[in-house]
């Protein structure tokens, strides 16, 4: 049976802020290839195809609204049907890690920018998965087994 030549499709997605602001970086990617994305809902006018709840670890909230955002993103999943998830994380982008699992997709994460010398609970979480994990401080690979540096987004 022939696979079919189809680009790759991205997944790009983050929490609002600064996550947000390195992820945008890589449009050239979205415009290379074929692809969409995702982040918070906010008062500022954003440019993603797709838009979660936001939500922290600290939010009394945040169980409901990780299972609304985790039904939500299958939605999106199913439509969109991504071969790669890229994320600079936070929680908005944990329901589309653990779909790329469970599918079986190419996980690149990129860890935040504005943690130079100690790990994010997000980097630790998605290392385990992730097929490709890039710091963008030297500083950042020794916390890290599978940490490669890749330079500042910025």
């Amino acid at each position: 049976m022939a696979k079919h030549n189809r680009k790759p499709r991205l997944c790009l997605v983050s929490s609002s802020g600064g996550h947000w602001e390195q992820l945008q970086k890589l449009q050239p990617l979205i415009d290379k290839y074929e692809g969409f994305l995702v982040t918070e809902k906010t008062q500022f006018p954003e440019k993603a195809k797709y838009f979660m709840i936001q939500t922290d670890l600290k939010d009394k909230l945040m169980p409901l609204k990780m299972i609304v955002n985790g039904i939500h993103s299958v939605g999106i999943w199913i439509k969109e049907r991504p071969d790669f998830v890229i994320t600079t994380g936070t929680m908005v982008a944990y329901p589309f890690y653990l779909l790329a699992v469970l599918f079986h997709k190419r996980i690149v994460y990129i860890e935040t920018f504005g943690r130079a010398n100690m790990p994010t609970e997000a980097g630790k979480m998605m290392e385990k998965h992730a097929d490709l994990f890039i710091v963008q401080w030297e500083t950042q690979v020794k916390h890290y087994k599978k940490a490669v540096y890749g330079g500042c987004l910025y």
